[in-house]
């Protein structure tokens, strides 16, 4: 940030039937997988959100068709979600994060199950229990999502703007909207289907299959056939425009704008194709079918790189090209990092943000618009800047891999996971050279494409790729509370860090650019 199997339904249960073993004396029934059949966790743990996502099952694909009954920004829309899992014990129940208004039916494996409602957690009881290993098919049909303002203090999620509704799930809305296993740790692939009043326009993530008309209604079908995280989920309906432009890189490009804003917002999308170019160049090839704008006329205070399909609004469209063009670039790379390859827990975030903060401060240097978006006339003396300030930022936020809390969006999404992150990059390339640096930049989007990883993942592979033992390095840096000297500059120092307000520490990282900071 900064920023499709599921239609079909089995008729066979998953769980199929116990199987009888008699002993001496006794009759037990026999499991798949040996353990009798218990509920799934609640949460997977996550240190910054324990609640987000779910246990006992692996999503391999969301099937979500959702109805916009009316040509109304602020209404509920109603949905049915066929979701395609895999479990990974013998489950006696399941979970899965919705916090949208209501639930209509649930169906297990094509029958009617039992289900209810606790706080966010959807918790569902089939008939018989799933077995490990085994394909199961469970339908939500006629929930129902009503959007919110975009508020620029904390995430909205399932956003209404005057020109229609839009996703901005990160890092835990996206189940406002639909339910899901929302978390980065479970990655699936989507298939789409928006059906608006004709006259709007409906546009998802992924490859537009096709539209079907059925009186005064259109469908718009959009497939995703990457893996995708819940929280990276787009669905824009409403009065746009999709304005598609010559490809890339081989990347085909597509932008939405609002109808009445295209002739001022799409000349300066334009941008992202020579962009797209740029970061292909930089660390391999692009790894989705598509990729594009999307604007919105909301007061939203971030970027977001929802997948395949950026998302920014009218405020910092409305910012000189020396701003918005570093900014782009920062969510166009996070298509490579974060997007195709996730964060393992939201500690993990800096993998994101500080190579998006690295790609978006390089593009503004190589462009030489660095002094004029930093007021640093080198990437040297802006890092020299941020080095200044690390332990203050470890003292306000926690370490770059272990932000200290999550009380506030602003405490997950801090300075120090955005230019601490890039400061951690920078430290690394200074230790193992450009050259090995930019090696394990391109092995790393191709290694764990598609996937979740940890730091730990980052770690060794840096040291695999650098032939050297860099854990105590770069533990160091990402897990440390003060910071390490920097390779090559023994003569950077540290202020010391004082009792200054979070926020003090945030505008003053902002002052590096020409706005707030960059997006999610």
């Amino acid at each position: 940030m900064r920023t499709f199997i599921g239609s079909r339904l089995s008729k066979l249960l998953a769980g199929g039937v116990a199987a009888l073993v008699a002993t001496v004396g006794t009759v037990t029934p026999a499991y798949a997988g040996g353990a009798a059949p218990s509920p799934g966790s609640a949460g997977l743990g996550d240190r910054l959100y324990p609640l987000l996502g779910n246990g006992g099952y692996d999503v391999q694909d969301y099937a979500l068709r959702v109805r916009y009954p009316k040509k109304d920004p602020k209404q509920t829309v109603t949905g049915d979600v066929t979701i395609t899992a895999v479990a990974t014990q013998n489950l006696s129940r399941f979970n899965l994060d919705f916090g949208g208004d209501s639930v209509g039916k649930v169906r297990v494996n094509g029958h009617s199950t039992a289900f209810s409602r606790s706080g966010d957690e959807l918790v569902i009881t089939p008939r018989h229990y799933l077995a490990k290993g085994k394909r199961f098919w469970v339908t939500i049909s006629g929930f129902k999502a009503t959007p919110i303002e975009a508020n620029a203090n904390s995430p909205a999620g399932f956003v209404t703007t005057r020109d229609g509704t839009i996703m901005a799930g990160q890092p835990d809305q996206s189940h406002q909207f639909f339910p899901s296993n929302d978390h980065p740790r479970d990655l699936a692939t989507y298939t789409i289907t928006l059906t608006a009043p004709v006259g709007w326009t409906a546009v998802a993530n992924g490859r537009h299959l096709g539209d079907r008309r059925q009186g005064n209604y259109v469908s718009s079908t959009y497939r995703e056939s990457r893996p995708m995280a819940s929280e990276l989920i787009q669905a824009a309906v409403g009065d746009f425009v999709v304005h598609d432009r010559t490809a890339a890189a081989g990347v085909p490009i597509r932008d939405v704008v609002p109808r009445r804003l295209a002739d001022t917002l799409l000349p300066k999308a334009d941008v992202e194709r020579s962009q797209v170019s740029w970061m292909v160049g930089k660390v391999g090839r692009y790894p989705f079918e598509n990729y594009g704008s999307l604007v919105i006329d909301a007061d939203l205070g971030f970027a977001l790189e929802t997948q395949s399909l950026s998302l920014y609004d009218t405020g910092l469209f409305a910012a000189p090209a020396f701003v918005l063009n570093p900014v782009m670039t920062h969510e166009l790379a996070h298509q490579w990092f974060g997007d195709s390859v996730a964060p393992w827990s939201w500690s993990d975030v800096w993998q994101n943000e500080g190579h998006a903060t690295w790609y978006e401060l390089t593009y503004a240097d190589e462009t030489g618009v660095l002094k004029q978006y930093t007021g640093s006339a080198t990437l040297e003396d802006y890092f020299k800047r941020v080095y200044a300030r690390g332990d203050q930022y470890r003292h306000d936020y926690g370490p770059v891999a272990r932000p200290a809390g999550s009380a506030s969006i602003w405490d997950v999404f801090n300075p120090n996971v955005y230019d601490g992150g890039a400061l951690a990059l920078y430290a690394l390339r200074q230790k193992i050279g450009a050259t090995k640096f930019q090696l394990l930049e391109r092995l790393w989007v191709s290694k764990y494409r598609g996937k979740s990883v940890s730091t730990d993942d980052f770690i060794h592979l840096a040291s695999r790729v650098s032939g050297q033992d860099l854990q105590a390095f770069l533990t160091a840096w990402l897990y440390g509370t003060t910071t390490p000297p920097m390779p090559g500059h023994p003569d950077w120092t540290v202020t010391p860090p004082t009792a200054s307000a979070k926020a003090d520490a945030a505008r003053s990282a902002a002052s590096e650019r020409g706005l707030a900071p960059a997006g999610r």
